[in-house]
């Protein structure tokens, strides 16, 4: 096993274009951290520059105590001692489920009664005790896939590296396998990327979750941080659907093209005056009575979720998405409604991440 350490990691394609951008990110032995991030932001690239398929053009690589790339050398990725799962399992047709996994150990010269001792822990470690002889025609696509996950693990690799394992398979046996990659990634204390598009399942799976846009890591914390205490503006639409308005801070109050809002709390103390945009979290939008409205609209969908309903009211031109508990309100349905908190990112420092602290937000009439 082994910690993963970039440090200043650019990337460019031999076109000019720019695939990574001053990349810091320290992965403990033993971690699990997810890459998110919407197409073209960069997840796989970082993937496949740890992976060895990608040369950094700056900055370091590390494994452990070695380093596998600086800039000026990279070690090839078959010499880094990784394991790596696909979208698309990639398991040969023409080898029988033993032989698929054994596939490692044969090219790393392990003589054969070792390599069928370890074919056969690995096997029952993701829940394939006794396939060992089957052929891959006859298995469902998550046994599949879970003979891909089991050729990853069968020479022991340093880490694991996973590129959209799971987006394949349909539910509920996508959140079964989540939960079985969670449990054995534990017991074999596995340093494990994992790059995903589906956010619930890099919530539901990570220790930490960096968030990439433009080849750029805009946050990285805890799935409790990263919720709660989006970096950016960006980072708060993109992981919790947040309502997000651009417009300017004057004077205590903050103006869009159709609202003024009175800024109430610690915000107003920090956030100075200029341009700059107001997320508000769906969580922290909830039905109230007219007396305590901050908006009032109408219910333009509603949809029904677990935990809370994914609502949509339109007021004065305007779309916010709240996340009502309980009770879901019907299309159509006149409501009020009061926020809780919002953040204010000032323009100038959204694409560095800075935040300012919560406030409320009370509409002047």
């Amino acid at each position: 096993m082994a910690a993963i350490t970039l440090t200043d990691v650019d990337l460019d394609y031999p076109d000019g274009t720019a695939g990574l951008r001053r990349i810091d990110l320290d992965i403990d032995d033993g971690e699990f951290v997810a890459l998110v991030g919407p197409s073209g932001s960069g997840k796989t690239t970082l993937l496949r520059t740890v992976a060895g398929f990608l040369a950094p053009t700056a900055g370091t690589i590390r494994l452990g105590d070695e380093v596998v790339a600086d800039g000026r050398r990279a070690t090839p990725p078959e010499h880094r001692q990784l394991g790596m799962v696909f979208q698309q399992h990639a398991i040969w047709p023409h080898r029988s489920v033993g032989r698929n996994v054994s596939y490692p150990l044969e090219r790393a010269g392990v003589p054969k009664r070792t390599r069928g001792q370890r074919v056969d822990e690995v096997l029952e470690l993701v829940g394939l005790a006794g396939f060992r002889d089957r052929d891959p025609a006859t298995l469902s696509g998550g046994q599949r896939q879970r003979v891909a996950l089991a050729r990853a693990l069968a020479a022991s690799p340093r880490a694991l590296l996973l590129d959209e394992a799971l987006s394949a398979l349909d539910e509920p046996l996508r959140d079964r396998l989540r939960l079985e990659l969670r449990s054995l990634t534990r017991a074999a204390r596995l340093t494990v990327v994992h790059v995903t598009h589906d956010r619930a399942e890099a919530l539901a799976l990570a220790d930490r979750i960096a968030v990439l846009d433009s080849g750029r890591i805009q946050q990285i914390g805890t799935p409790e941080e990263v919720l709660s205490q989006p970096a950016s503006a960006f980072v708060a639409g993109f992981l919790s659907d947040a309502n997000l308005w651009d417009g300017r801070m004057e004077h205590g109050s903050f103006r869009t093209q159709r609202h003024r809002w009175e800024v109430r709390g610690e915000l107003i103390e920090r956030a100075r005056a200029g341009a700059g945009t107001i997320a508000v979290l769906p969580g922290d939008v909830e039905l109230c009575g007219s007396d305590e409205a901050v908006f009032e609209g109408i219910v333009s969908s509603s949809l029904f979720g677990r935990d809370a309903n994914d609502v949509v009211v339109t007021s004065r031109g305007t779309d916010i998405r709240c996340a009502v508990p309980g009770r879901r309100p019907v299309v159509g349905d006149r409501v009020s409604l009061r926020v809780r908190r919002a953040l204010f990112y000032p323009s100038d420092d959204a694409a560095r991440g800075t935040t300012t602290a919560p406030a409320v937000l009370e509409e002047v009439r």
